[in-house]
């Protein structure tokens, strides 16, 4: 059974449009992520040393950094590392590799530096900029993002050699705001935090996606998607999961549209795991009533983005 046939053809969909891959094609342009896009060419175009994206899980981060490295030409050399750790030489071993940088795993650091630099610096003399693309980078301990900041000391002239784009979850900027990383948040140029959509947001989106899926886009109904927004609260990724869920079982039903007793069938049978998520957890993911969304590089005089504020 080809995994595309579940429940398309019973709704006259072409490809399941839920699914939890990242997928540039069914890119939904909300506010807020034509903001965090803006960021992100601006961090690249301007040569920011350091760029910072962050959201909630699922939020649509990596998403973006796909649909950017598909935008990017043969002028930019970019590596992309997701999930890396270690210690200083294993670092500057991930980034290396990241960027087809030749090396010896027995080499010492600094040779393993000076490879590196050479490396970077000749890019530079052939007109190629630098781009190091860390994801889920809230797993590097505070030693490794201050080797991941020295990278970015490396210049020539009054050009940054490399530029480093830092994209994790909301923990990442709490770390990087932090006393000790002082040196690092001064070299944060643009900075974003990308919340949970809003309910007509959702609306929009789930809307888009059926009709990027050979849908007329009301295959959802209204009704079902304040229930599935107010069960997910906006976060792209858990729409995804209990949207697929509710087409499932408005198809075993043998129903033509989701409405909001199979959004309740799917949450009250428990098969949507994350509505087990405790009502303090979802609190962080409520956007605050002022516009924190707006970029870090429009906000007059400040280096870094305000932490939301708690409230409640």
């Amino acid at each position: 059974m080809n995994s595309n046939e579940l429940y398309t053809g019973h709704f006259g969909l072409t490809e399941r449009p839920f699914t939890l891959v990242p997928d540039p094609s069914f890119l939904f342009w909300s506010k807020q992520h034509k903001r965090a896009y803006a960021v992100l060419e601006f961090g690249v175009l301007s040569r920011a040393p350091i760029t910072l994206i962050t959201g909630e899980i699922g939020s649509g981060k990596t998403t973006l950094v796909q649909k950017l490295l598909s935008q990017m030409d043969e002028s930019v050399r970019v590596g992309l590392l997701s999930n890396v750790q270690g210690d200083r030489g294993e670092l500057l071993q991930w980034v290396m590799n990241a960027l087809s940088i030749p090396f010896e795993p027995t080499e010492s650091y600094v040779t393993l530096f000076q490879r590196f630099q050479e490396s970077i610096v000749s890019e530079y003399a052939e007109g190629r900029r630098v781009v190091l693309i860390i994801d889920e980078a809230q797993n590097l301990s505070s030693e490794g993002l201050e080797e991941m900041r020295m990278l970015t000391n490396i210049n020539a002239n009054k050009d940054e050699l490399i530029q480093l784009i830092l994209v994790g979850q909301p923990e990442l900027k709490t770390i990087v705001l932090s006393p000790g990383m002082r040196q690092l948040a001064q070299r944060v140029a643009a900075s974003f935090h990308l919340d949970g959509m809003d309910e007509p947001t959702v609306r929009s989106y789930i809307k888009h996606r059926l009709k990027v899926a050979g849908g007329k886009g009301s295959e959802i109904t209204p009704l079902a998607c304040a229930e599935i927004f107010r069960a997910t609260h906006g976060i792209p990724r858990l729409v995804n999961q209990l949207c697929e869920l509710s087409l499932l079982y408005a198809w075993s039903s043998n129903n033509k549209r989701v409405s909001v007793k199979a959004v309740r069938n799917v949450l009250d049978d428990g098969v949507f795991f994350a509505s087990n998520v405790s009502d303090d957890d979802q609190e962080l993911n409520e956007a605050p009533e002022d516009d924190t969304t707006k970029p870090l590089f429009l906000r007059q005089g400040r280096r870094v983005d305000i932490p939301k504020k708690k409230t409640g």
